[in-house]
């Protein structure tokens, strides 16, 4: 006996799918997202400054507000890639100290065979902005005695 109210199920349209176009496109600009924003963070470590070694060299477990400074062989100063005068770099530590009050954190990269002045220079510009987080990175020494990255 067949009941008439039965369910009827349609086979032909249970195989349609999902649209995968508008997730695919959404992938994309994560992709290119990623890319650009990592790019941007690569400008900052772009000058060729070639690191002294320090052997209790610690990476940091977290990772505050960083402004970088680089100081090259002839004591040219850099806020991040770009160029800058002393007193500019007293200008934009005291912005950074405005801006960021409780975790400015300064780091300093020196050239190996730049001048010490220079880098004591930077250190007492963070002092008169008000920044007590400064700091001078080094290479770490590799187990086999040479530099990490030569």
């Amino acid at each position: 006996m067949r009941s008439s109210g039965g369910v009827r199920i349609d086979k032909g349209r249970l195989g349609a799918g999902l649209e995968l176009t508008p997730m695919i496109d959404v992938v994309f600009l994560l992709m290119i997202f990623f890319l650009v924003a990592s790019k941007l963070e690569e400008d900052d470590r772009a000058i060729d400054v070639i690191l002294p070694q320090a052997g209790a060299a610690q990476p940091l477990t977290s990772r505050p507000r960083e402004f970088i400074v680089n100081v090259d062989r002839d004591g040219n100063l850099y806020a991040g890639a770009r160029p800058v005068s002393a007193a500019e770099l007293d200008r934009l530590l005291r912005q950074a100290v405005v801006d960021n009050p409780l975790r400015q954190v300064v780091t300093v990269r020196a050239d190996e065979n730049a001048a010490h002045k220079h880098v004591v220079a930077v250190m007492d510009a963070c002092v008169r902005a008000g920044i007590e987080d400064y700091r001078v990175q080094s290479a770490e020494i590799a187990p086999g005695g040479a530099a990490a990255g030569e």
